[in-house]
């Protein structure tokens, strides 16, 4: 297929906004760990798990039903929320990083911290980075007295606060802005065996890193941020704030008063536990007298994990994907579909929802726009402003999703149309691609979302046109580099997306 300097077949975007208002908001972007859309009720009704702060936030903001996370894992959703690009056109082709990986992201490469440090914001990141950092190594052994070097300080954030990896992830060390703030004392960890909700992989642990006190600790962090920041923000000068949880996933470590406070396990106490923090974050905003001109994004990185313990959350009548089939790392909407609630009572008009497509790489066009930039030929290529939508406009602009499983298995949209290219879930749930092929299923599946939203009910065969229609769409994004018209890029690496037996965008096995 023939590809122009320009990808102009791609889907349309909207052209720069001009903020409404001079006074920039103060952004606070919130990402849990794990979350499934059906674990809050903003997203699911039927929803079990008794989050009355985050319906707050929905009462009071925008709640999306149909956004998506650019995979259905940590990492790489990481990576295309804060470039706005999507994650499997980086080097990273399939799975994640651990907690002492080598940094993801270039200092070259545009992301949210560059972006708002360009519309005179102070930035912080504190939470859980999972984009990899360097830490000094003597051989395999990390020296822990040295700089951290590479840390979110080189992707645009003035300071951090975090750890490197998932929370079961060593070392247990917290880094201030590339310095490890008490050296490893000792070796802990706790298998499955001992505790199938709290474990965490055996590692260097710091005497100051509290694996049940890190959830509160994050936003007692953040709440002090907010209070220190705000008389500059008063003054003109806003700040953003990337606070990426390590909740709700493993390790589940629930505190007084939130332990056993579901009625359920341990899982729900957590929910509930990250539910209570964004009240109490809330509060603080309010008190900082920041609050009519603060937006908060809440969101997660992906679906939630079987480590919640599906069974005994179905035995209570919750279900974390909801009406969704599948859940993290699977290719399936329970996978990919998350909560993404916006509230900035400003500009916001409360207790609406919008069935507007959406995808967290949006995030960064959004700001852009928002703050007033012109777009770049880099950074949000493949983001749409979602501030149309704010204001009440019905979409985007954004017409075309393409999801990405740990497996590195793709799925394009477009409208209720989905192709996957996979035999199965392309992660974890049953079939996975392994079991698929033993049972001779089809190397793909379309689905109409409108009336199969949980994806039962493979029209491959049906709509072979649709297919080819869906093949070349994807080929042609993928190729331009970008999902948004502008200037024809590169990918950072050879990116193959045909499923085994496939052998062009127009043919079937």
């Amino acid at each position: 297929m023939a590809i122009v300097s320009v990808c102009t077949t791609c889907s349309i975007g909207s052209a720069a906004e001009t903020p409404e208002s001079s006074a920039h908001p103060n952004v606070i972007v919130v990402m849990a760990d794990d979350l499934g859309i059906g674990d809050v009720s903003p997203t699911n009704p039927d929803c079990k798990i008794k989050t009355p702060h985050l319906q707050q936030m929905a009462d009071e903001g925008l709640t999306f039903l149909d956004a998506h996370t650019p995979s259905s894992v940590c990492t790489p959703t990481r990576y295309g929320l804060l470039t706005g690009r999507y994650n499997w056109r980086s080097r990273l082709a399939r799975g994640v990083l651990s907690g002492t990986s080598e940094h993801l992201i270039p200092a070259d490469r545009p992301t949210l911290g560059h972006l708002m440090q360009a519309a005179g914001y102070h930035t912080a990141m504190i939470g859980k980075w999972h984009l990899g950092w360097d830490w000094h190594k003597d051989g395999e052994q990390i020296d822990f007295t040295k700089p951290v070097k590479n840390g979110p300080d080189i992707n645009g954030f003035d300071q951090y606060y975090g750890h490197c990896g998932s929370l079961d992830m060593p070392p247990y060390v917290w880094v201030d802005t590339g310095r490890v703030t008490a050296q490893p004392d000792r070796e802990e960890g706790v298998t499955k065996k001992q505790d199938a909700y709290g474990w965490y992989r055996n590692g260097p642990i710091s005497p100051d890193f509290k694996i049940d006190e890190v959830l509160p600790h994050l936003f007692d962090k953040s709440m002090t941020y907010v209070k220190e920041r705000a008389a500059d923000a008063k003054a003109g000068k806003p700040f953003f704030l990337y606070l990426p949880l390590p909740a709700p996933h493993t390790p589940i470590v629930p505190v007084p008063p939130y332990k056993d406070a579901s009625g359920m396990n341990p899982y729900a106490d957590f929910v509930m536990q990250v539910d209570a923090h964004m009240g109490q974050l809330f509060a603080a905003i309010k008190e900082a007298g920041l609050d009519d001109n603060t937006l908060v994004i809440f969101t997660s990185d992906n679906g939630c994990s079987p480590e919640a313990n599906f069974r005994v959350l179905k035995e209570h009548g919750h279900n974390p994907s909801g009406r969704y089939r599948g859940h993290k790392a699977d290719i399936y909407e329970g996978g990919h579909r998350v909560p993404f609630i916006a509230r900035w009572p400003e500009r916001i008009e409360g207790g609406r929802t919008t069935d507007a497509l959406a995808c967290l790489t949006d995030v960064y066009a959004t700001l852009e726009a928002i703050t007033g930039q012109e777009k770049q030929a880099l950074g949000g290529e493949d983001g749409f402003s979602l501030l149309p939508v704010f204001k009440g406009a019905e979409t985007s602009g954004r017409r075309t999703l393409i999801s990405h499983s740990i497996g590195g298995f793709f799925a394009i949209r477009e409208g209720s149309w989905k192709l996957c290219l996979s035999g199965g879930s392309g992660g974890w749930s049953a079939p996975n691609e392994g079991a698929a092929k033993k049972q001779g299923l089809p190397p793909m599946q379309l689905f109409d979302l409108d009336a199969d939203p949980g994806e039962r009910n493979n029209l491959v065969a049906q709509h072979p046109e649709k297919v080819q229609s869906l093949l070349r769409l994807l080929q042609v994004e993928v190729q331009c580099g970008r999902c948004t018209e502008g200037e024809l890029l590169k990918n950072d690496r050879d990116v193959q997306f045909l499923p085994d037996g496939v052998k062009t965008a127009g043919d079937r096995r």
